[in-house]
C-alpha cells in the first residue's frame, strides 16, 4: 500500500466509493484457502464439535492466555450461558452501560435478571462513578462492555466490586486481542464474552461467538450448559441449551487467527492516519490514538468519533461515496422506549448527538484514508 498526505490531495477532484465495511474482500482475501477449508471439512463429514473447533479453541486460549475457551453460536448466548453458570437469574441486577448493543442487556434480562443501565465516562466507555451510583441490595455483578476494541479501565472497577462483593463479567464482543495493562479483554472477570460477527476484526461468515473462563468450575457448566445440558459421557445433567459453533465457522476463524496480527497491525495503522489528518480539528473528538496511553492496546473494531454537526457531515460523506454511519442507529439501550428504561444518563446522551464512525477496514487503502480525512477537512473548511 502507498502512502498519501492529505495536503497532496484535490477534494473536489475525484470520487471514491468507500463502504463501512467491506463483506466481499473477507472472504476474496483468503478465497482459495477458505475453498479448501470447506471441502476438506465436508469431505470429512465434520460438521458439530469436531476437532476443528477443539483445535480453534486451543488457538483462542493460547492467544488470549486464558484457561479455557469454548466456541458458541454467537455473541448473545455467549453471553447468557455466562450468566447462567454464575447464578445470576430473577431477582437480581446487573449494571450495564447503555453505549452498547441491545445484546449486553437483552442477556440479562433473559436470564431473568434486570439491566441497570449507567453512563459512560470520558472514555466513553462504562463510567465507574456511574455503576456504583446504580449498586441495590440486588445488584449481583458489573457488566463492563469493551466497546470498538478497546478494554475498559478494570481497576477501578474491581475496587467497586470487591467493596460491595460483587462479580465483573466481560461483554468483549468489539474487543478480541484487546488489552489492559498487558491482559487480555475478556479475561478479567468470572468469564468474558466475544463476537465473531463478519463485521467483526476476527470475523466468521455468519454468527458465532465465545465464553472464556479461567475458572475451572464455571468451565465445567459451560461445557454440558452449551450442549444441552450434556456432560462428557452424555449424560443430562441440567437443563442447557444448544449453543455450538459451528465446525465449519470455527476452521475458518482459526485460519484467520493466524493473520489476526496483520489484521490488528493494520486497523492501528489506519487510526494513527486518521489521528494525523484530523487530530488538530476542534470540531471532532477522536479516539485515543495507538499507544497514546500506555495501559491501553487498542485494536480499532471501529473508528467511533464525535463530531460537529454530525447530520451534516456525515450527508457529505455519503454524497463523496464514504460509508460513515452511527453506531447502533445512533441509539443507545436507555433510549429504547419500547424497553421502558427512564434513566438519565446525560454523558451517554450528548455522545449519541455527536457519535459517527469512519470507516475501518482491511480492504481500505492508505489513499483511501486520506481521501476520508481530506473530505472531512473540507467539510469543515479546515
Amino acid at each position: 500500500m502507498t502512502s498519501t498526505s492529505p495536503k497532496q490531495l484535490d477534494p473536489e477532484a475525484y470520487t471514491r466509493q468507500i463502504p463501512f465495511f467491506n463483506y466481499r474482500a473477507i472472504f476474496e482475501r483468503f478465497e482459495d484457502d477458505f475453498v479448501k477449508i470447506f471441502r476438506d471439512v465436508g469431505k470429512r463429514g465434520a460438521f458439530i464439535l469436531q476437532k476443528d473447533l477443539f483445535d480453534f479453541e486451543d488457538a483462542m486460549k493460547e492467544y488470549l492466555n486464558v484457561k479455557h475457551a469454548f466456541g458458541v453460536a454467537d455473541g448473545t448466548n455467549a453471553i447468557i450461558i455466562g450468566l447462567m453458570t454464575i447464578g445470576i437469574g430473577p431477582g437480581d441486577e446487573v449494571i450495564v452501560p447503555s453505549h452498547t448493543y441491545i445484546a449486553s442487556a437483552a442477556s440479562v434480562h433473559l436470564v431473568g435478571a434486570t439491566p441497570v443501565l449507567c453512563d459512560i465516562g470520558p472514555d466513553n466507555l462504562i463510567c465507574p462513578k456511574s455503576a456504583a451510583s446504580k449498586i441495590t441490595s440486588r445488584t449481583k455483578a458489573i457488566m463492563p462492555v469493551n466497546v470498538n476494541g478497546r478494554t475498559c479501565a478494570m481497576d477501578p472497577l474491581f475496587k467497586i466490586a470487591n467493596d460491595h462483593g460483587l462479580m465483573i463479567v466481560e461483554d468483549s464482543a468489539q474487543a478480541f486481542g484487546s488489552k489492559y495493562k498487558g491482559k487480555n479483554a475478556g479475561t478479567f472477570g468470572k468469564f468474558g464474552t466475544y463476537s465473531f460477527y463478519p463485521a467483526k476484526v476476527l470475523g466468521c461468515f455468519g454468527d458465532g461467538g465465545a465464553i472464556v473462563t479461567n475458572d475451572d468450575e464455571i468451565a465445567d457448566k459451560i461445557a454440558y450448559l452449551h450442549d444441552h445440558g450434556r456432560n462428557k459421557d452424555g449424560a443430562v445433567v441440567a437443563w442447557g441449551t444448544n449453543s455450538r459453533l459451528d465446525n465449519l465457522q470455527a476452521a475458518f476463524l482459526h485460519h484467520k487467527l493466524k493473520f489476526y496480527h496483520e489484521d490488528v497491525a493494520r486497523r492501528r495503522a489506519i487510526a494513527a492516519q486518521y489521528q494525523a489528518g484530523l487530530g488538530d480539528l476542534p470540531q471532532l473528538d477522536l479516539p485515543v490514538a495507538p499507544d497514546a496511553q500506555p495501559d491501553h492496546f487498542d485494536i480499532y473494531q471501529n473508528y467511533e468519533m464525535a463530531a460537529d454537526d454530525r447530520d451534516a457531515l456525515q450527508a457529505f460523506l455519503r454524497e463523496n461515496g464514504i460509508g460513515a454511519i452511527q453506531q447502533w442507529a445512533g441509539t443507545p439501550v436507555h433510549q429504547f422506549d419500547a424497553l421502558g428504561f427512564k434513566d438519565d444518563l446525560p454523558a451517554t446522551d450528548r455522545f449519541f448527538k455527536r457519535t459517527l464512525m469512519l470507516p475501518m477496514h482491511m480492504a481500505m487503502t492508505d489513499e483511501d484514508v486520506a481521501y476520508i480525512v481530506a473530505k472531512i477537512r473540507r467539510f469543515y473548511n479546515a
